[in-house]
């Protein structure tokens, strides 16, 4: 297993500026980012998977080292497949970090080769989740500057078109 790769996991609908700022962070510490969107359809995503993927290689543009990749099931078996050992994940709030010391723990009890590396967002990212983006736009609110240009314009599509509907 190589700690020059880490996985940057998530549902990433969509990918925000949060969660790129977490990537180009992560790439000055690691020399590859995987990130892998979880293929989960029980979450009932707004984006469909080809749709995450594509916004993502768009959005990661001009960045090098990263890979975009999709799992199901565990993660940590989904790192010990990549032959990866460290996971990138993000906080923003306390309510984060307990979730995500929760995720870390039993991560650590399924495989304790696979370690967690907590990143802090930037402040300005702070208020920032996909759940707040996705809402604010469903009701017309303007998101474009906490999300690449590639998911504004696939927002306003989604939501442009059930407006219409």
């Amino acid at each position: 297993m190589s700690a020059e790769t880490a996985i940057y996991p998530g549902t990433f609908d969509p990918i925000t500026n949060g969660h790129l700022s977490i990537v180009k962070r992560a790439l000055t510490i690691f020399d590859r980012i995987v990130v892998a969107i979880l293929d989960n359809p029980q979450k009932a995503p707004l984006f469909t998977l080809e749709e995450r993927i594509f916004m993502i290689k768009e959005a990661m543009e001009g960045l090098h080292n990263v890979e975009v990749d999709t799992f199901n099931g565990l993660l940590v078996d989904y790192a010990v497949a990549k032959e990866v050992n460290v996971i990138i994940r993000g906080l923003r709030a306390m309510s984060d970090f307990e979730y995500e010391f929760q995720m870390a723990l039993m991560n650590r009890k399924l495989n304790r080769e696979v370690q967690t590396l907590f990143l802090v967002t930037d402040y300005k990212w702070f208020y920032t989740s996909s759940t707040i983006i996705k809402e604010a736009a469903s009701f017309g609110g303007e998101v474009a500057d906490l999300v690449p240009k590639i998911v504004d314009l696939k927002l306003k599509e989604k939501f442009g078109a059930a407006k219409n509907a």
